[in-house]
């Protein structure tokens, strides 16, 4: 077969089937991608999505249907597949004993890249994704960020026509996330085709269209705007700091279908806007709960995607928002934070050899707070929790953990703590009640005690259905769930969840955090750091770690209104990405990063840095669809300050510090 010519598709897949046994994973999926679009296939846990690029990539093969790319037959020519595709999966395909430069020479080997001219494409490629200053550096040494830009320059080695990517920003916070989005749309530039498989609603809005997969089948497919218009109704957005009040009581009015938090706001979906809003209002003030406004919003590809993923749900517990059950008596759970304080942290410090990866950390957390640690990768986060879970001994400084010392009291605090690992650490050859039954004995449960235990821990998570399935089947959501059933399960007073959601859909983790609500109101402390910023919204406070150092700590709220001296406008235009550079070159724009569908751009002055920014989208043809002067999000205080400590010094670390410890 010959290559088809640039205006067929450069992906082709038709009526894609795949069945494992009696599970179809993937059914009757069809999918057009045309050279140098971005296409964003997004759905919940296990709706098929890596099994869709794995049958693109010919690593599976289909029960059924058709695929090509570059215009070549995946099951008949793979060795020109191979030559016009790259592949980035989940799982790093890194080689972490190995330098920067040895990693990319060995694929390009693999790959076949001739010795000639090789040095030349590496060298663009390094200047490309500014990896450029790291090429000796081991890979394993790496933060997550850079590891996830340096497989991708391994990806791109070869040139290919289409890239693959599968969640590859899973995990890595706002400032990676926005460099490798820089990338992905210089390569569409060039006009490679992309396809993209992501768990961040703001990704999916930047693709060319986007698929809504769930349970192997296409719910909707098409441009954002299109598949924005697919919600029945509009979103009233509700701003208040008693978000989960207003929540429960508009819930309890039973006049919306759907009602979620989002931080500090709540968005309830409804067809007539001002009998809502006068609903909303009425029950409000009539509940002594205190509000800012009462918006229309446009609804997010985020609204939709759970509209749509809940109105198609077969599962429906897996839908339900967990809750926790009525503490039983005589728990046992003990704790010695008599002052009102969880944990007290003071000049807490770790050193690895010469590099310090946490530097005079000082913090405290009330009993019953919601507490997060933010910090990109390497910043010295999972460091922190280790030392107060226990498991990592200070180099300097101390602090204490429900009333027990970190420094000469490990075993007890282990004893009074739940911990979630960012990276899931139960058996997966066992069963789900196996599982809990194990860390119950770590625990020191048994008999009867045991089974009350386990029952309340059961209920909690809604794993009822699920407790004879073995673990490793279970779906990335189900898995958060299990996992969050055995940490609790010895009632701790305080919880550790170390990225808990990273990877998971919009759908479950808002599930998830209805739980961390509910535990918190019962007077459990939650620490938790992430890399979503629309999560760390939920937060009582947050704080804020650079280069082992704590930048700024406060409320959601006082972050927001009084950590930047700038101000932010949002501009929306036709092809946001395409202009970013011109913009950029503006005197009156400090900062300008891609945001959602559209851009942040960080200027001194709003109103002359509006009208040089319209002046520039007008000469360059581009349609205006609105630029606003708005409060900054959390996601652009992060970054402000994270870039504010790179122009004020040079670190006693050195830039581009990697992963927390050697």
């Amino acid at each position: 077969m010959k290559a088809m010519e640039n205006r067929d598709p450069a992906i082709y897949a038709d009526c894609l089937t795949k069945r494992f046994g009696d599970l179809t994973a993937v059914r009757d999926l069809s999918i057009r991608v045309a050279p140098g679009e971005i296409y964003g296939l997004v759905g919940p846990d296990g709706a098929g999505k890596t099994t869709t690029l794995r049958m693109l990539s010919s690593i599976l093969d289909p029960t059924q249907g058709e695929v090509r790319i570059a215009g070549f037959d995946v099951r008949t020519q793979q060795g020109k597949v191979k030559d016009n595709l790259a592949y980035m999966s989940q799982r790093f395909g890194l080689y972490e004993d190995l330098t920067v430069l040895e990693n990319i020479e060995f694929y390009a080997d693999l790959y076949g890249v001739p010795r000639k001219g090789r040095r030349q494409v590496i060298n663009r490629l390094l200047d490309f994704s500014a990896m450029g200053p790291f090429t000796k550096r081991r890979a394993g040494r790496l933060s997550g960020g850079m590891k996830q830009k340096l497989q991708l320059v391994c990806a791109l080695i070869h040139t290919p026509k289409v890239l693959l990517l599968d969640e590859p920003t899973n995990g890595v916070d706002p400032v990676s996330r926005r460099d490798f989005w820089r990338i992905l749309y210089r390569l569409l530039r060039e006009g490679v085709s992309i396809l993209v498989t992501t768990a961040y609603m703001d990704e999916a809005e930047r693709c060319n269209r986007v698929g809504l997969l769930d349970r192997g089948r296409l719910l909707a497919e098409g441009t954002p705007e299109e598949i924005r218009g697919l919600m029945p109704g509009g979103i009233l957005s509700v701003r208040t700091a008693r978000a989960k009040e207003a929540s429960r009581l508009i819930r309890e009015a039973r006049k919306w279908k759907e009602v979620e938090i989002h931080g500090d706001r709540v968005h309830v979906t409804c067809d007539e806007f001002e009998k809502a809003r006068e609903d909303i209002r009425h029950l409000l003030d009539r509940g002594g709960i205190p509000y800012d406004e009462i918006r229309q919003r446009a609804a997010s590809l985020e609204d939709v995607f759970v509209h749509l993923v809940s109105k198609a749900g077969e599962d429906a517990d897996s839908l339900m928002p967990l809750s926790v059950p009525p503490a039983l008596p005589d728990t046992g759970s003990v704790t010695r934070d008599l002052d009102g304080f969880s944990v007290r942290v003071d000049h807490l410090t770790r050193r690895f050899g010469t590099f310090v990866a946490v530097d005079r950390v000082s913090f405290e957390v009330r009993r019953g707070e919601i507490f997060g640690f933010l910090g990109p990768n390497g910043a010295g986060k999972s460091t922190v929790i280790r030392m107060l879970c226990g498991l990592l001994r200070p180099s300097e400084g101390g602090g204490t953990v429900a009333g027990f010392d970190i420094r000469t009291q490990p075993e007890e605090i282990k004893r009074h703590i739940g911990y979630m690992s960012q990276k899931f650490s139960l058996y997966e050859d066992l069963t789900v009640e196996e599982n809990i039954d194990f860390y119950g004995g770590i625990y020191g449960l048994h008999g009867s005690r045991l089974e009350e235990r386990k029952s309340w821990a059961v209920a909690m998570a809604g794993l009822e259905r699920h407790l004879q399935s073995l673990t490793s089947i279970l779906s990335g959501g189900w898995k958060q769930r299990l996992a969050m059933a055995c940490a609790v399960l010895h009632e701790p007073p305080i919880i550790f969840l170390d990225e808990p959601t990273s990877g998971v859909d919009p759908l479950s983790r808002r599930r998830f955090w209805d739980l961390i609500y509910d535990m918190a109101e019962r007077g459990v402390t939650v620490f938790v750091t992430t890399h979503y910023m629309d999560e760390a919204e939920y937060c009582n406070r947050i704080a804020l770690i650079y280069r082992g150092s704590l930048v700024a700590v406060g409320t959601p709220v006082e972050l927001k209104t009084g950590m930047l001296r700038e101000e932010i406008l949002d501009v929306r235009c036709t092809a946001p990405q395409d202009v970013m550079d011109d913009l950029a070159r503006l005197p009156e724009v400090r900062e300008i990063a891609l945001f959602g569908a559209g851009l942040h751009a960080v200027v001194e002055d709003a109103r002359s840095a509006e009208q040089a920014i319209r002046r520039t989208l007008e000469q360059k043809g581009k349609e205006i669809q609105g630029i606003e002067k708005i409060l900054p999000t959390l996601e652009d205080v992060f970054v402000s300050l994270v870039e504010a400590v790179e122009r004020g010094e040079t670190g006693k670390n050195g830039p581009g510090t990697g992963g927390d410890a050697p």
